[in-house]
């Protein structure tokens, strides 16, 4: 996988699926030679910090190249979610949850116990760019998508072997549920935009998050490329009728099952 053909990837993934921001190369960086050329930092570039999801969508909304490191941060989840700093102990307690969003201490410690995590010192920091500009092979790529779109990327991801998603969802950390997980499994992941991501990086909300890991992005391409031969290219026109006609299939697998149709 060179730069031109992720370059390429880019433009085909936002055209084929009518995106609304430029899906998002993230590399995850281990030292710091790792930190590709020509990113913003935002505390040395910018004066100030930003949460991580900020740095996304000024990656994803205007193309600018973002590396965030630990003192670059606003945002603590991020900072223990990639393991640039050990948890302290009101997480673990439950103090992040509690009193505001749980109804226990014990409750806001479940929550801290089931927190995607990378091992200490794993990582240093992150970079995002636009798929389209990348000038690094990116770990995994993200794309902020609605409903319809997510649903031609689980049909993309689909196309080769039939296999689906499972995933953890929770109303907190968008960008700790989107990359941990995936990175530790390997599959891909679907996030909700978290109250961070839409107040302070507006995430709209019609927006859902998907993840792929770079080994996938051909898979899901191909079977975009194959559905659409079959009509289900974007953008479709909306229609409701009575006993509408289906595929075929579909129709035969319904008589199967002792349908009258």
């Amino acid at each position: 996988m060179d730069i031109n053909k992720l370059h390429e990837y880019g433009i085909e993934f936002k055209d084929r699926l009518c995106l609304r921001s430029f899906p998002l190369a993230v590399k995850l960086l281990k030292k710091e030679a790792d930190i590709p050329k020509n990113t913003k930092r935002p505390k040395d570039d910018f004066g100030y910090r930003m949460s991580l999801c900020q740095g996304y969508a000024m990656s994803r909304r205007d193309g600018t190249p973002i590396t965030m490191l630990k003192e670059d941060m606003w945002c603590f989840e991020p900072v223990i979610g990639y393991g640039l700093a050990e948890p302290p102990e009101q997480f673990l307690k439950g103090y992040n949850r509690f009193p505001e969003d749980v109804e226990t201490l014990e409750a806001g410690s479940h929550y801290a116990e089931e927190f995607p995590r990378f091992q200490i010192g794993k990582y240093m920091g992150i970079t995002s760019a636009p798929l389209f500009t990348v000038n690094f092979i990116p770990d995994l790529v993200i794309f902020y998508c609605d409903s319809i779109q997510l649903n031609s990327l689980l049909l993309g991801l689909e196309y080769r072997d039939g296999y689906g998603i499972t995933c953890h969802l929770s109303s907190h950390a968008a960008c700790v549920y989107t990359v941990v997980p995936l990175m530790q499994t390997g599959q891909c992941q679907v996030a909700v935009p978290c109250r961070g991501d839409h107040y302070q990086a507006m995430a709209g909300d019609d927006e859902v998050i998907f993840a792929a890991p770079k080994s996938k992005l051909v898979d899901i391409l191909d079977g975009l490329r194959h559905c659409d031969k079959y009509g289900w290219r974007l953008p479709r026109n909306h229609y409701m009728a009575c006993e509408p006609e289906q595929r075929e299939s579909y129709m035969k697998i319904g008589r199967m099952a002792g349908m009258d149709i």
